[in-house]
């Protein structure tokens, strides 16, 4: 794999939130599906939406292998991310992707259960928010398999998806 292996693979931590389809988003929703699952905010000016646009151009690199990949977008953001805002801003990246809100106490725990550290950056309305980029790799029994940098490119992901999906 490309990305940081967690050997040996380990269950992902479940965590029940709104998600911005209108479901409640657990990871026992996605057993079967491969998930890439990664922590931002809306208003992010650059690493947000490169990295879902990574995401978006690998899942088209996929094909029809694409139907068995999930793409969770968790907010660091509760204040600005309703659902209306996350269900928006996902779809310019295509299907299969959802967006998980929620209370601050609620996204501070899912969170903590992945070791993702976010902190609002400046103040007023225009505030940013620093926070851990990486995408985790989970696989279709729902452990952690890998966990991805920001800065690779698709074919990395399509390389790993594609090892998780012949297992």
């Amino acid at each position: 794999m490309r990305a940081g292996a967690f050997n040996p693979p380990r269950d992902a931590p479940d965590f029940a939130l709104p998600g911005s389809d209108g479901s409640q988003i657990t990871l026992a929703r996605y057993r079967g599906k491969i998930v890439l699952m990664t922590f931002g905010f809306t208003y992010c000016a650059a690493v947000c939406p490169t990295t879902l646009s990574t995401l978006s151009q690998a899942r088209k690199a996929l094909g029809a292998q694409a139907d068995a990949v999930q793409v969770i977008f968790v907010t660091v953001d509760p204040d600005r991310d309703t659902i209306p805002q996350m269900r928006n801003y996902l779809a310019v990246f295509g299907p299969g992707f959802v967006g998980a809100a929620g209370t601050p106490d609620a996204l501070a725990a899912v969170c903590a259960k992945y070791g993702v550290t976010a902190s609002k950056q400046g103040t007023g309305a225009d505030y940013a928010m620093a926070h851990t980029s990486s995408i985790f790799l989970i696989d279709r029994a729902g452990r952690l398999r890998g966990m991805m940098p920001f800065g690779h490119d698709a074919a990395d992901f399509v390389n790993d998806i594609q090892l998780l999906l012949r297992e």
